[in-house]
């Protein structure tokens, strides 16, 4: 049984100009930033209305009888910012520190990502406050479907997409899409992207979000005249979008001198070896801890290395205005939602660090998501190679449309993203008109 909980709020105008200053809060960084490019496009008022507040916010609770007999509640969100430009789509994340506020700006961030990715997907996103590494197998089927059998009216092919995020994947998303069909009456792949190929999913998925963070940073070396083949990366976060950020990295010249995942960081000046590195994790119930390619450090450490590109791939707010003027890297590409407070960009602007937004550079992920959904639709599957070809093309022109908006308004990276995805989204709220 499930306690669902909708509602919708609102919030004061924007400023046209507005000094940042830092948060823990995601949904507080992400609004002022909001906020800082509405001012600068003078958004006008009944669209920034729209845009700022979720369209649904949905927290149920979640009974689930664990290994032990006894009976554990989880708490469960799903929020739903925008579906103006199409059904919603977002991850669901399973970590002990999901709340609403963390959900309500993934799932504004997601509505930004999709309209920079060009793609018919309004922004939504979920999670389950749980600790997924102390749970058995059991438990976590149990509480997925459980979670399914909550959210399977707000579920839908045309409604709302889910897709695996940080602590969830393609195991996870069989067990939803199989719980959905069974409440639905028939097989329905289209209602979640990021499923294993047999059930339905997409070559190129699972290394699509690291494979266009590396896509974007060379993108922007192009365009700051620097050679990758002369480049030392430190990425940050060993998972899914880390360890392939960091495999591509390294097979395009860049020269990864720092890895970290939670149990450990390292670091090596003449290059860690990332394939052993990933062989490692693979043995090791897909941690560092214990790895042999570098010298141990602290996590503190790893941001503040001497590099020229640095890739945090791990949670939010891992940049803040403690550490950003430590930071020593010349370019920064977010491969995490959120890794960069909004009291940092102030730092790292005034130093000329430029800045890939997450709401750009992770978009690799939503883009395969979107060529899944539409494969799932059509019945009609294409190969790894074609889909990475259109996947980088689609990244590309989503760099250079920022990267132009970015120059046009002489605003950083970051703001020149916001305003490239706000002017696609009131364009579309204009067009459906309100009532």
């Amino acid at each position: 049984m499930a306690l669902t909980k909708i509602s919708r709020k609102t919030k004061a105008k924007p400023a046209s100009t507005l000094l940042i200053h830092d948060t823990s809060n995601p949904f507080e960084s992400m609004m002022k930033r909001l906020d800082q490019a509405a001012g600068i496009m003078n958004l006008e008022d009944d669209v920034y209305q729209i845009v700022k507040s979720p369209s649904k916010i949905i927290e149920v609770s979640l009974p689930i009888k664990m290994d032990n007999g006894r009976v554990k509640v989880f708490g469960g969100y799903r929020v739903i910012h925008s579906t103006a430009l199409g059904p919603s789509k977002g991850g669901i994340r399973y970590h002990p520190q999901v709340d609403e506020h963390e959900v309500k700006a993934l799932a504004a961030w997601m509505t930004f990502k999709c309209a920079i990715a060009e793609i018919p997907y309004g922004g939504a996103k979920g999670g389950i406050t749980c600790d997924p590494k102390t749970m058995s197998v059991g438990e976590l089927e149990r509480l997925t479907r459980a979670y399914t059998v909550s959210m399977a009216d707000i579920f839908g092919v045309d409604k709302d997409i889910p897709a695996p995020d940080v602590n969830t994947s393609g195991r996870e998303m069989a067990w939803l899409m199989d719980e959905y069909s069974k409440v639905n009456g028939s097989f329905t792949p289209g209602v979640v992207t990021g499923k294993p190929l047999l059930l339905g999913g997409s070559h190129g998925r699972v290394e699509a979000t690291g494979r266009g963070v590396c896509t974007a940073a060379l993108e922007a070396l192009k365009k700051m005249k620097l050679n990758p083949k002369k480049m030392r990366a430190v990425v940050q976060g060993f998972g899914n979008v880390g360890s392939i950020s960091a495999k591509h990295f390294e097979a395009n010249g860049i020269k990864v001198v720092g890895i970290s995942d939670h149990t450990g960081a390292y670091y090596n000046a003449k290059g860690i070896d990332i394939i052993k590195a990933i062989a490692h994790c693979e043995k090791n119930s897909g941690n560092l801890k214990n790895f042999k390619g570098g010298t141990a450090i602290t996590h503190e450490a790893l941001l503040e290395l001497e590099c020229d590109i640095l890739a945090p791939c791990a949670l939010e707010n891992q940049i803040t205005s403690h550490n950003a003027a430590h930071v020593k890297a010349k370019l920064i590409v977010e491969g995490a939602n959120g890794p960069t407070s909004s009291g940092a960009d102030d730092i790292l602007n005034k130093k000329g660090v430029i800045i890939i937004p997450d709401i750009l550079a992770n978009g690799g992920g939503v883009t395969v998501s979107y060529f899944e959904w539409v494969q799932n639709r059509t019945g009609y599957y294409h190969s790894e190679a074609e889909i990475n070809k259109r996947a980088d093309k689609w990244m590309i022109n989503a760099f250079d449309n920022v990267w132009d908006v970015a120059v046009a308004n002489k605003v950083p990276m970051r703001l020149g993203a916001y305003i490239h995805a706000l002017t696609i989204v009131a364009k579309a709220i204009r067009a459906r008109g309100s009532y």
